[in-house]
């Protein structure tokens, strides 16, 4: 058995789900928290240590990692999304996605570096976006909630370099999971993407290899780092390109 202790957020559902389960499986002792009850006790019964947490509240997030053991692993997988224009949005969604996909990870790791600064090791992997490398119509919130944790992995990355504590970013394009439909309820997008969606397994699968071997970060699919990379220097040729890949009304 892999004694590898574990911590997984959003894993009730889509591709936290199946990383959970894979690393169950695995051997390794995992903490699990999520919003869905009847989920949280399917894991439990797998074998995973599970805490009801919604992660827009702090003080479920003080709760969840004060009663946390010390771990090697945090993978921060919790996300929300809305697809709509910045000026369609309510305040609610807006809030909601800043909460979860910005202060939850960044408050997650305030808190959880500090134990393993303490035992001088540790492992944080977040699971980014595309979008927050190549932004698209109808997502520039989302994609500025994304694009946060990207700036953020990388400055952690270095401030935690000396306590052998390592970050690892991955950067998946849309999977095909219910978070396309909670984001999008027209579901244009999943059609116009329909060719291009990632199964959740694959970006679950990728998860588990830079558990045992560490890497800086991952994009999927491949092709999407030089995409990443033509857009730095040549972002108005992307933006136009991947102009229909969103509701243009």
């Amino acid at each position: 058995m892999n004694k590898k202790a574990i911590f997984i957020t959003g894993a009730t559902s889509g591709i936290g789900r199946i990383i959970t389960e894979l690393c169950i499986e695995k051997g390794y002792t995992v903490y699990a928290t999520g919003r869905n009850e009847s989920s949280l006790v399917t894991l439990s019964r797998m074998g995973a240590i599970v805490f009801q947490a919604d992660l827009s509240e702090l003080e479920d997030i003080d709760r969840v990692c004060e009663q946390l053991p010390s771990i090697d692993i945090a993978i921060i997988n919790a996300g929300v999304g809305i697809f709509n224009n910045a000026f369609d949005l309510d305040d609610e969604d807006i809030e909601n996605m800043i909460n979860v996909n910005v202060k939850a990870p960044i408050y997650l790791s305030n808190r959880l570096a500090k134990k393993m600064i303490i035992q001088k090791s540790g492992h944080f992997i977040f699971i980014g976006s595309q979008a927050g490398k190549v932004p698209t119509k109808k997502a520039s919130v989302y994609a500025a909630s994304k694009h946060a944790i990207t700036g953020f992995a990388n400055g952690l990355r270095m401030e935690l370099a000396s306590y052998n504590i390592q970050v690892t970013a991955i950067y998946p394009g849309p999977i095909d999971t219910p978070f396309l439909q909670k984001a999008d309820t027209t579901n244009n997008y999943r059609e116009t993407m329909k060719p291009f969606l990632l199964k959740p397994e694959k970006v679950a699968s990728e998860v588990l290899k830079v558990i045992e071997k560490t890497v800086r970060e991952v994009n999927l699919p491949r092709i999407m780092s030089i995409t990443s990379k033509l857009y730095a220097v040549a972002p108005s040729l992307v933006e136009k390109l991947g102009s229909g890949f969103f509701n243009k009304k």
